[in-house]
């Protein structure tokens, strides 16, 4: 999963991507959360954990309850699937985000 890759990948297609790299959740950087969103008035908050009960969420939220009158379109979330995480490497991009998930959240983002 890259999220840098994707960007770039989409730039070939005219769609400009910010990618936000959150090295820590603890002090959250929330005025680069929301400063990146108020420029884009779109977001995609993806993660490595489960998308269900995950850190993205907090993040969501965070979002819509700063920025919800002037988003265009509902915060998207990726995270993982809720399964275990699984031993045979076939079933891991299943599991995991990958950046095929990313590309087509991205693109339903923009339309």
């Amino acid at each position: 999963m890259s999220a840098l890759d994707v960007a770039n990948e989409l730039e070939n297609d005219g769609i400009n991507v910010e990618v936000l790299d959150l090295r820590s959740l603890v002090p959250l950087d929330k005025n680069a959360i929301l400063n990146s969103v108020g420029k884009t008035k779109r977001a995609l908050v993806l993660h490595g954990a489960v998308r269900f009960c995950g850190f993205g969420a907090e993040i969501a939220s965070l979002i819509h309850e700063n920025l919800f009158s002037e988003l265009k379109k509902p915060v998207t979330r990726i995270g993982s699937a809720y399964t275990p995480i699984p031993f045979a490497k076939e079933l891991e991009n299943y599991h995991f985000p990958n950046n095929e998930n990313i590309k087509t959240a991205i693109k339903e983002l923009v339309q």
